[in-house]
Order: C-alpha cells, then sequence, then structure tokens
C-alpha cells in the first residue's frame, strides 16, 4: 500500500477534473510517482461521466494505460449511469467499505 495511490473524485467541475484529477492521477501512473493508482468515481463525479463524451475518453485512456478505475454503485444507480461506466472499463461497486479499508490503512487519499 506504501506505493499505491487513492484519488477520491467527487466533484462535477470540468476545470478541477481536467486540470488536477485526470492531470495528477494519469501523470502518476504514467510517470512512475506510485506504482498503483486507483481513481474512484464518487457522487456528482458519475453523472459527469456518463454524460460528458470528453470525459468519458480520458477515462478510457486512462484505464488503458493501467489506471484502476472505480465507481460508487450506490451513486451510479442512484444517477442512471451504470451502464455506461461499465463500458468505459470502470469497476462498478459499492464503495464504502473499500474506502473504509483504505482510511484505516492510513492509505494514501486524495479527496477532490
Amino acid at each position: 500500500m506504501e506505493n499505491s495511490l487513492n484519488v477520491l473524485w467527487t466533484t462535477d467541475n470540468l476545470i478541477t477534473t481536467e486540470k488536477m484529477v485526470f492531470m495528477y492521477a494519469h501523470n502518476a501512473k504514467l510517470l512512475g510517482w506510485f506504482e498503483d493508482v486507483t481513481l474512484i468515481i464518487w457522487g456528482a463525479s458519475a453523472k459527469l461521466t456518463g454524460e460528458n463524451e470528453a470525459v468519458q475518453d480520458k477515462i478510457r485512456e486512462m484505464v488503458e494505460s493501467g489506471v484502476k478505475v472505480d465507481a460508487c454503485k450506490a451513486c451510479a444507480d442512484q444517477l442512471g449511469v451504470t451502464e455506461k461506466l461499465e463500458s468505459l472499463g470502470v469497476v462498478v461497486k459499492y464503495y464504502g467499505e473499500p474506502l473504509t479499508e483504505i482510511l484505516k490503512k492510513s492509505g494514501k487519499l486524495i479527496t477532490i
């Protein structure tokens, strides 16, 4: 877990998404800053991903380059985007317990 990064992405702000979340998470993997990088889609970011083609393209690109992308199933179901997220290669699952484990094990977590 020492060389793992988790990015909890909750905003639907496109500038923050493009210029912080995607930029840092993707480069952290591509440039080897962290061995394992997980982007967690939760809340408003699920809706943004389900509706925005540019965001969808970037998610596909990150998945292809080895960034693990997960999403909160409860949020995705409630927002009607579960199938769209899964089609992008996103693992959609209930995330309360996994997030709690990250926090309890002092995992590296950025929340945006």
